[in-house]
């Protein structure tokens, strides 16, 4: 629901200094210094007082500094009750002084109450205080009227043209800190990507890897509480280094990748595929470098694939395909099917649901399930 223009109060940020250019601020302080001066100039000046009402009247005019900033402060804080209280107060000042003879401070008075009623307050409270304040200006002043109405007009125009300029000011003081606050949001939001996205990689890297190591590892510790021969407890062993080895190597490739320290894609499909028995790769299309993300992709879903094929169906053959088009890469991984092998049952649980969030995560699919003769993975990345 929209505010009331009428009982809405400028902004904080309007009313305050912040976003303030220095030399500004510094304008405004000369111009309150120079009020000050006339005030006391006005004050020490008049012929009719005495020094004792000099110096009574010199008191008045700092009761009405002090009012003034009071003013100020409780309309920064937006309570229009003590606000008003404090310019009737600048008001009762004002015709004091002028009871008193000091007519020049109390045009003056009159004139500031007038221009900070429409600055600072509603404009349903500081139409009726500015209307009073010129109006009592109007009254007392000696000029021509024709004078007199054009410096009420010029005094009534500069409080709201300095109103329309603060809210201005703080409107922009808003937009400022809303700027600041979504960007510190994006760099939070990039930052907790950019650690699940190394999670997801240690993740890949080391699933497979350690469950694999797990199983050998468990069945030498079983071998030898049995007391089998020692070369099939060796068997165990040096295949659980062989796992840890290859974990070590897979791991430094997922280093160099977060450093985006990248081999070529087809390098790392062939030498993945070096690997493993009866493994052949296909690459069609316009090769091209790929976003490191797209590229990190592809790499872990071709080695969970043929980490699937030596535990599922050992001695099939498989065919790796990848097909650049314009707005994608295809990754196609091929078995023609086998026996499980021992580590069948070993795992993370990570697997195709794996596979499958990292490719939802790039805007992309894949597709997993079992051909005419073995299995098919199908990966499919825009780019």
């Amino acid at each position: 629901m929209t505010e009331n223009a009428w009982t809405r109060w400028p902004s904080r940020e309007a009313l305050g200094r912040a976003g303030t250019p220095r030399p500004r601020r510094l304008l405004a302080w000369i111009v309150r210094l120079l009020m000050l001066a006339l005030l006391l100039w006005g004050a020490f000046t008049q012929r009719h007082v005495g020094l004792w009402g000099a110096l009574a009247a010199a008191a008045g005019v700092l009761l009405a500094g002090l009012v003034a900033w009071a003013f100020s402060r409780t309309t920064y804080q937006h309570r229009l009750v003590p606000s008003l209280l404090f310019i009737a107060l600048l008001l009762a000042i004002a015709v004091a002084a002028e009871a008193g003879g000091f007519t020049g401070p109390a045009l003056l008075l009159w004139c500031g109450c007038g221009v900070a009623a429409l600055e600072r307050l509603p404009l349903g409270a500081a139409v009726p205080v500015t209307s009073v304040a010129l109006a009592s200006y109007s009254a007392f002043n000696n000029d021509v009227w024709l004078t007199t109405a054009a410096t009420v007009a010029g005094m009534a125009l500069a409080g709201y043209v300095l109103r329309l300029d603060a809210e201005a000011r703080g409107s922009a003081q808003r937009l400022l800190a809303q700027e600041r606050a979504a960007r510190a949001a994006e760099a939070e939001s990039a930052a907790l990507a950019e650690r699940a996205r190394i999670a997801r990689e240690i993740h890949d890297v080391l699933a497979h890897s350690l469950s694999a190591q797990l199983v050998h590892l468990e069945a030498a510790r079983l071998l030898i509480e049995n007391g089998a021969e020692r070369e099939r407890i060796l068997e165990r062993v040096v295949a659980a280094r062989g796992m840890a080895r290859d974990g070590l190597a897979e791991t430094r490739q997922a280093l160099s990748a977060l450093r985006g320290e990248l081999t070529p894609l087809e390098d790392f499909l062939t030498e993945l595929v070096s690997t493993a028995d009866a493994a052949e790769v296909t690459v069609t299309g316009e090769r091209r470098p790929l976003p490191a993300e797209a590229s990190q992709a592809v790499r872990r879903v071709a080695q969970e694939a043929l980490t699937n094929v030596r535990k599922h169906a050992q001695g099939a053959k498989v065919a790796v395909r990848l097909d650049y088009s314009e707005h994608e890469v295809t990754l196609n991984v091929r078995d023609s099917g086998g026996r499980s092998g021992e580590l069948g049952g070993a795992g993370g649980g990570y697997g195709l649901l794996g596979m499958r969030e990292r490719a939802e995560l790039l805007g992309g699919s894949l597709d997993a399930g079992p051909d005419k003769e073995g299995f098919v993975v199908t990966l499919k990345v825009p780019v």
